[in-house]
């Protein structure tokens, strides 16, 4: 039984539609739960600390920085309880040679009370980092400051610019692989159609990708409000950005890069076409002379301009930042060519077998050489990317780089394994004398994939005499006695059409029938030979692993490295700096008596099982003052595991402050406080309170 060249296409194309449809998921799915997680400069401290209590205003507030990170005079912003602005509006750099901190300059007198700062930078590898915490003065008190509750880089800018990251490197993909495929493995692949819409596609991808990114850094990075995209004024202030010049540099290189694409689908394509019979040596000499030429300006040409593409990336992302910047950054750029190399010629390759012409297999075994270096290439600088990006082994599993580091591993295993057997397709092809090598490719014409009548004819032209069938593979005719064969049944017809005065309609009809008869014939001999539809499958199956592999690739690079987290944690005593802080309760009373109203703020400091903590009360009647009772006790009790109550007492220090050390809370969970306050012989209540110990 012959099958048709029809069905394959359309079962690639399904197949395609499906992984890209997996593919924006997962895009979603991960980006989405990645964006929290992408703050790469993380906090490590603050003076005053979270949720501490001091007894005079501060003249300033701090923040300590895990790595370097772009900061303006807004970038930190003081609030009173009234939510009111009361910093000095001035951002004091106070960076040194191994610590990133700015400062914030408060004026004297401020009333007691808890403050909100609230803080926002942009990380040296140009991903948007924020958050917020409370201190307060003498007394906590009740706060109407708001409170950011996105984070900088979520919501509907984050997800599009995430996407828009994730296209960018799909056309950066398509554009250099592409083209070195054609150039390097398959120069006749210059005329075929599907391979130069790839490219073409791919530059489009990239440049309108590259415009998106630039309009979305003042919202991505800024107010998360997609109006600001259109900010001239932000616009400008994003320009004089390391991420806004890498974006400005990549444009002026993609100006470059699309007269590269004319000249390779212009004259280099033209310098592929047949040469004339009669035409003498000497012009077939300088031919092949200017061939070799433009080949090589071409291959130098464009090595350029995709290094430049690629140095983009590495000069405003992870590379730029962090151990040795001056071999990551190189490095980064080789890695990006490789991926580019294997995967964009894998597009190029899937193209050519399921669009376009039969595939000479010298260009396969070609294409398999070049590939394998790419993946040694690529090997070697992701070995090295990964020891700079994750430091240990324990991270690998610790950390959410480490995870997805893994998971990208794991898909590259996949995807080599699945190039072997590709590999082992090729080496067959070198045995088989397939159909379609008796006919020569410049002879067969090709039907442009988009024409809706050729698809539709495609069927009726299968319907010629079973004769022709049977003799189709050995059919070593000229072009011109191969459109020269009806398409229709009835010859007669075409006789009688032929003597009469031409019908344009019925001439289009013809043309059509003519062009989806031998895009049929070509199809129905490429599929007859099961070595060349193996081979197809398998390049069609790397495709869709790879389409998976680059969304988790995109993922990655805006995820705080594993190495920069397992930083913070390790400053913090192995948590992250949030937990590190003191718990803060503040636990209202009445014992009913006179003078019996209150608040106690009772803090717990470091807050943590297994360790000696630090319990320190203070005790205010309402007006704020502090206030001394007869007695007080604190117990804990862990309901879940029957623990307690472990009773504390702490010591009087002074009016209204009591402190207790070496409070041992020997696991982590949900524990309950009751703080036993008596202000006579007869009035005494107990409040609770639940904490969560880490």
């Amino acid at each position: 039984m012959v099958t048709t060249g029809l069905r394959p296409r359309r079962s690639a194309l399904r197949l395609l539609i499906v992984v890209a449809a997996l593919a924006a998921t997962l895009l979603g799915g991960l980006v989405g739960g990645a964006v929290p997680a992408s703050a790469h400069a993380a906090l490590t401290g603050s003076t005053p600390a979270q949720g501490s209590v001091v007894d005079q205003a501060p003249e300033q507030v701090t923040l300590t920085f895990s790595e370097g990170v772009a900061m303006g005079d807004d970038s930190i912003r003081v609030l009173d309880p009234q939510g009111k602005r009361v910093d000095r509006g001035k951002l004091r750099n106070l960076c040194s040679d191994s610590i990133v901190k700015y400062g914030a300059g408060l004026p004297s007198g401020l009333r007691d009370g808890t403050y909100t700062v609230a803080w926002q930078a942009v990380s040296a590898d140009s991903h948007p980092v924020s958050g917020a915490f409370t201190f307060s003065v003498g007394a906590p008190s009740k706060t109407t400051a708001p409170v950011p509750q996105q984070e900088a880089g979520g919501g509907l800018v984050g997800a599009l610019y995430g996407i828009a990251r994730y296209l960018a490197y799909a056309g950066f993909v398509l554009l250099a692989g592409g083209a070195t495929f054609v150039v390097a493995c398959r120069p006749a692949a210059a005329l075929v159609r599907s391979v130069q819409r790839l490219v073409v596609q791919g530059w489009a991808a990239l440049t309108a990708t590259t415009l998106a990114m630039l309009l979305l850094r003042t919202p991505y990075t800024g107010s998360g409000d997609l109006a600001d995209a259109f900010d001239l004024g932000g616009l400008q202030q994003v320009l004089i950005t390391k991420p806004g010049a890498a974006l400005v540099s990549r444009l002026l290189l993609l100006a470059a890069a699309a007269l590269f694409v004319a000249v390779l689908f212009g004259a280099y394509a033209r310098a592929q076409e047949p040469a004339e019979a009669d035409e003498d040596a000497r012009d077939a000499a300088e031919q092949a002379r200017r061939h070799k030429d433009l080949t090589l300006g071409l291959a130098i040409g464009g090595v350029i301009v995709a290094a430049g593409l690629a140095a983009t990336w590495a000069m405003a992302e992870h590379a730029s930042t962090g151990l040795q910047t001056a071999v990551a950054m190189p490095v980064d750029v080789l890695h990006l060519l490789a991926v580019a190399t294997w995967l964009g010629g894998l597009a190029a390759l899937v193209a050519s077998l399921y669009w376009g012409p039969p595939v000479e297999r010298a260009a396969v075994r070609r294409f398999s050489r070049i590939a394998f270096g790419s993946v040694v290439v690529l090997v070697a600088t992701g070995i090295y990317q990964s020891w700079r990006q994750v430091g240990s082994w324990r991270a690998l599993t610790d950390t959410t780089y480490g995870r997805l580091l893994l998971i990208k591993v794991g898909l590259v295993v996949v995807l080599v394994g699945i190039a072997w057997v590709s590999r082992r397709w090729t080496g067959r092809l070198a045995e088989v004398t397939a159909p379609e090598d008796r006919v020569p490719e410049d002879r067969v014409p090709e039907a442009d994939a988009g024409d809706k009548g050729a698809e539709a004819e495609a069927e009726p032209a299968e319907a010629a005499p079973e004769a022709e069938k049977d003799t189709a593979p050995e059919d070593t005719a000229p072009e011109k006695e191969l459109v020269s064969v009806p398409a229709a049944s009835d010859a007669s017809t075409a006789s009688t059409a032929s003597d009469a005065t031409p019908d344009p309609a019925r001439a289009a009809q013809l043309a059509r029938q003519q062009a989806a008869f031998h895009t049929a014939r070509t199809k129905r001999l490429r599929d007859a030979d099961p070595v060349r539809l193996g081979l197809r499958r398998s390049v069609l199956a790397e495709a869709a692993v790879a389409v998976v592999l680059l969304v988790v690739t995109t993922v990655l690079t805006a995820t705080e490295p594993a190495r920069t987290e397992e930083a913070v944690k390790a400053a913090s005593g192995g948590r992250s700096a949030a937990a590190n802080q003191p718990q803060v309760l503040t636990i209202p009373f009445d014992t009913g008596g006179p003078r019996g109203k209150g608040t106690a703020r009772l803090d717990l400091d470091p807050g943590r099982s297994g360790s000696a903590n630090e319990l320190r009360l203070r005790l205010s009647d309402p007006s704020g003052r502090t206030m001394d009772v007869p007695e007080v006790k604190v117990s804990f009790t862990l309901k879940a595991k029957k623990l307690g109550p472990l009773p504390v007492v702490p010591g009087h220090l002074s009016k209204g402050h009591w402190r207790a050390s070496g409070v041992q809370l020997p696991v982590p969970g949900q524990w309950q406080i009751s703080l036993l306050v008596r202000t006579s012989d007869i009035d005494q209540v107990t409040e609770t309170k639940n904490v969560k110990i880490g």
